[in-house]
């Protein structure tokens, strides 16, 4: 089912199986903590659906390709699974990298559910094959500037590296921010070690930092240089794009991890469905399973529905995103097109702030929802 990486044509076409291209980052410089949890998503849903007869007799095949974050890499894993003959393409984590991907797959016309990148502009254009399970990032991010302006914060600061993502969260809470009388400053950290971000927040007045920063580099250290800062003992520190989510973080920071409020999409409490597939990805990671590992899961299961009532012609698949109706493991599925969207998104994905508790920081608190 999880086939590694071959050079173009190395595997057989005999149709004997439903292909699905699928994209992950599972080394570095991607994140692969997190795309190994989406991979362990997206192969449960595709062995539970063979188990149950496969499509229309036929087992699923996933055709595994390593992105690495790297947008180039990800559209030549694209045009090489479109001629492997895949019958749709799922997955990837990365913004920038699913936005790469959802270009290509638009223009050979292979329809491509994304799973966990949140950009909104993930297309130039309508683009009638692609969906998305993740919400879109202004929906999101949006709920989390609520949740500071909740809080009390009225001036925040962002320490930001350069990127359309992370570009895009800065535009999001200033506009949020905006609308409330509130501020958002920036702090290029290009040009400032963590320490002398520090010293940035404490002249600046701010009372809260958010790290639009890559993980475990430069995002570990700022935490760290903050939580040594006496002066800054007031300072929430906060990473809207789930970073403390994954074991990884807690291993690096211990206590110093805990308090960060983060998104995730998850709801408060799982049906029977959410319940079972949560049992089984422990199982299957040896670790809690993160939000990521169920939006694979979901992005196979809405795949598989789609192949099992239109078949698996390319044409037909793209044209079945509004006409799909798929229990989740994290509430119904259904997908439309917001205002402005040049993709069929599911609105919406359940989405929480959370922290790791300060007292347990094995343990996360629920803040606030959306």
């Amino acid at each position: 089912m999880n086939t590694p990486p071959a050079p173009h044509g190395a595997e057989h076409a005999d149709g004997a199986s439903v292909r699905i291209g699928v994209l992950v980052p599972l080394t570095r410089p991607g994140w692969a903590e997190a795309g190994r949890h989406l991979l362990a998503g997206l192969e449960l849903a595709a062995r539970e659906v063979n188990d149950a007869g496969g499509i229309a007799g036929r087992p699923v095949e996933l055709l595994v390709r390593d992105t690495a974050a790297d947008p180039q890499r990800a559209a030549a894993a694209v045009e090489e699974l479109a001629g492997l003959g895949v019958a749709a393409l799922a997955g990837e984590y990365h913004s920038v990298v699913a936005r790469a991907a959802a270009a290509a797959a638009d223009a050979l016309g292979l329809p491509f559910l994304c799973s966990s990148a949140v950009l909104d502009a993930l297309t130039d254009r309508p683009a009638e094959g692609v969906a998305r399970i993740a919400p879109a990032q202004s929906h999101g991010w949006r709920i989390y500037a609520d949740f500071l302006l909740g809080a009390g914060h009225r001036r925040i600061a962002v320490a930001a590296e350069p990127s359309v993502y992370w570009a895009s969260g800065t535009g999001i809470l200033r506009d949020r921010f905006a609308s409330r009388g509130g501020t958002v400053v920036e702090f290029d950290m290009r040009a400032l070690t963590p320490e002398a971000a520090c010293d940035e927040l404490a002249a600046d007045g701010a009372t809260a930092l958010l790290l639009l920063v890559g993980h475990p580099d430069p995002a570990v250290p700022i935490v760290q240089a903050v939580r040594r800062a006496r002066r800054l003992a007031g300072i929430t520190v906060g990473a809207p794009a789930g970073q403390p989510e994954f074991p990884s973080w807690a291993g690096l920071l211990g206590d110093d991890g805990a308090g960060v409020p983060f998104l995730r999409y998850l709801p408060e409490r799982f049906g029977p469905l959410g319940a079972r597939v949560g049992t089984a990805l422990r199982e299957r990671l040896g670790e809690a399973p993160s939000f990521v590992a169920f939006e694979g899961y979901d992005t196979v299961t809405v795949l598989a529905e789609a192949l099992r009532s239109y078949g698996t012609d390319r044409a037909r698949i793209a044209e079945a995103w509004p006409h799909l109706a798929v229990e989740g493991t994290r509430g119904p599925i259904r997908f439309s097109r917001p205002s402005g969207s040049g993709l069929w998104q599911w609105a919406w994905a359940p989405v929480q702030v959370v922290d790791r508790d300060p007292a347990e920081p094995g343990r996360f608190r629920v803040l606030h929802t959306g």
